[in-house]
């Protein structure tokens, strides 16, 4: 499905210049957000007219006020959009504000980064409408599963005998395996949630609507924020006391107070070291699987010979089965680790009871 959306492209750019360079330019621009949803685009042979097929998203500014309007107004970058008196350019994915004949002034130093003002963008880009797509999706696939079990005596039929043992292996093997049967449940509605979102996002990545969400830092820091917070703001006394007094009563103070110098900066550091590779897994994994996929799929169009091309599809397909795993995989380890998180912060130490024993 992926080799259909990439011949379309390729059949548009033949002619227009150096294949590897067009190949290049449209990975970088798949891995990007879009204030559009483009699914795919050809160019008239007679008039090289490019005709993009999908529809416009609404753009929403805070510039002067709250300037409203759909993306269809940039033409794909190739008009500039005016709202309210105000005039704006779409410049790499990135809406800034100009004059009427569209105007990007460039910093010296830095020469392909426009320093024209730009307003803060609450768009809805294409990973928003994926991740609000993949939300609605959730909550009616897993309401069903609940009137299913609700009809049939908890007793799962259709799609949720599928689903059924993955919420029991996240319920047995993830939550209460890290977290302990005391207060795994507390935990169980993000875990579950955060498991299928991920997984789904990557999934929807696979396919030809080319939507790259958990490819996107922005998204992946947000989910990192959200394990980030749930884990301080419902640590236990015990869990602050590791951080900052680690070494406990083993030793006197003034025995711990060189150690702790240089202990409790590293305890710090690692609650923000934690999500943050969180969010770097997730981004870099996927952002990977996809150059690769795409680079793959690539070479069918620059060898173009009998050897080169059967060899190219040949890999693109085994890598698009290990991207399948893998999709999996992330949603996986994510789901993980954040219960592994979620059980350091509510751990609880049987003080009396260790006081007993050391008696």
């Amino acid at each position: 499905m992926l080799l259909l959306t990439f011949t379309a492209f390729a059949s548009e750019g033949e002619g227009k210049g150096d294949m590897k360079t067009e190949i290049k330019e449209y990975i970088e621009h798949h891995l990007q957000d879009s204030h559009d949803f483009n699914l795919m685009a050809s160019t008239d042979e007679e008039t090289g007219e490019v005709h993009h097929y999908g529809f416009p998203l609404p753009v929403i500014l805070v510039d002067d006020g709250l300037q409203v309007f759909m993306s269809s107004k940039f033409h794909h970058g190739e008009t500039i959009a005016e709202s309210n008196g105000n005039y704006y350019k779409l410049y790499h994915g990135k809406i800034y504000k100009t004059d009427a004949e569209g105007t990007l002034t460039y910093d010296p130093e830095h020469p392909k980064h426009p320093s024209n003002v730009r307003p803060l963008d609450l768009s809805i880009t294409k990973s928003v409408v994926m991740m609000l797509v993949t939300g609605l999706l959730l909550i009616w696939l897993f309401r069903s599963l609940a009137k299913s079990y609700a009809k049939n005596g908890s007793i799962p039929k259709g799609i949720g005998r599928f689903f059924e043992p993955i919420v029991l292996y996240i319920r047995d093997d993830i939550a209460i395996a890290n977290i302990g049967e005391k207060k795994y449940k507390r935990y169980m509605p993000f875990l579950l949630t955060v498991f299928f979102f991920v997984w789904f996002l990557n999934m929807f990545g696979l396919t030809p609507l080319g939507v790259n969400v958990t490819g996107n830092i922005a998204v992946t820091a947000a989910l990192a924020v959200i394990v980030f917070l749930l884990t301080n703001f419902t640590g236990t006394k015990d869990y602050w006391k590791h951080i900052f007094d680690p070494l406990g009563d083993g030793m006197p103070w003034f025995g711990k107070a060189i150690i702790y110098i240089i202990l409790i900066p590293i305890e710090i550091l690692g609650l923000f070291i934690k999500p943050f590779a969180l969010m770097i897994r997730l981004y870099a994994n996927m952002t990977a699987g996809h150059v690769v996929l795409m680079s793959l799929i690539g070479l069918i169009f620059i060898f173009k010979s009998w050897v080169g091309g059967p060899l190219s599809f040949g890999l693109s397909f085994a890598i698009s089965l290990i991207e399948v795993f893998v999709a999996l995989l992330q949603a996986y380890i994510f789901t993980m680790l954040s219960a592994l998180y979620f059980g350091f912060a509510s751990e609880e130490h049987d003080h009396d009871h260790e006081h007993v024993e050391a008696h």
